[in-house]
C-alpha cells in the first residue's frame, strides 16, 4: 500500500474513533511497524498544519486524535448552540498545577503545598475529568493518588506530561 493510501486509512480510523488512537493500533491495521506508523502520523500532522484546515492531528502520549482547531471554537459553539466553556477557579488551577507537576500525589500533599483544604477543587477537577485516581499510597489509610488525564493534556495542548513548562525556582521573600 502506498503512503497516501495509508494516510487515508489512518485518517478514516481517527475520524471514526473520535478518541485518541494508539500508534501501535494504527501500525497493526496498516500492517507496518510502529516506527513507520509514527513517521506516517507525524507527516500527516504536518500536512494538516501546513494546509490550515479546520482540523488538526494532535499527539497525546503514544496516540493520535483528529480535533478541531482551537481558533474555530467560537464558530463551532455557534453551530452547536453550546455555551462557552466555564473556566476553572484559581483554587482549581493551583490544585491542577500541583497534581500535574507532582503526580502521583495525595490530597494531603496537595493541601500541604497549597496551605488550604482542597476537597472542592479535587471534586471539580474529577468531575471535569482533568484528573483521576491513579492508585493508592502504600501507607496507613491507603490515601488516593491523583494524576492528570488525557483530557488535561488535550485541554492544555500538551502531547505528554513531559511537555509541561519547567517550574521556575521560587525566590526568597
Amino acid at each position: 500500500m502506498e503512503e497516501q493510501q495509508m494516510m487515508a486509512v489512518a485518517e478514516a480510523i481517527l475520524f471514526i474513533a473520535g478518541d485518541p488512537v494508539p500508534v501501535r493500533s494504527i501500525a497493526e491495521v496498516l500492517d507496518i511497524d510502529v516506527d513507520t506508523a509514527e513517521r506516517l502520523m507525524e507527516k500527516m500532522a504536518e500536512a494538516y498544519a501546513s494546509q490550515h484546515r479546520g482540523l488538526q492531528l494532535i499527539r497525546i502520549n503514544d496516540a493520535y486524535q483528529l480535533v478541531t482547531r482551537p481558533e474555530y471554537g467560537e464558530y463551532i459553539r455557534r453551530f452547536t448552540g453550546a455555551t462557552k466553556e466555564q473556566s476553572l477557579s484559581r483554587a482549581c488551577l493551583e490544585t491542577l498545577a500541583i497534581i500535574a507537576y507532582n503526580q502521583p500525589v495525595t490530597k494531603a500533599d496537595i493541601e500541604q503545598l497549597r496551605g488550604v483544604k482542597c476537597d472542592h477543587a479535587i471534586a471539580v477537577l474529577l468531575e471535569k475529568n482533568l484528573i483521576r485516581e491513579v492508585g493508592r499510597l502504600d501507607a496507613p489509610g491507603k490515601p488516593k493518588l491523583y494524576g492528570t488525564t488525557e483530557l488535561f493534556l488535550k485541554s492544555f495542548g500538551l502531547s505528554s506530561i513531559d511537555d509541561l513548562p519547567p517550574l521556575k525556582p521560587q525566590q526568597a521573600t
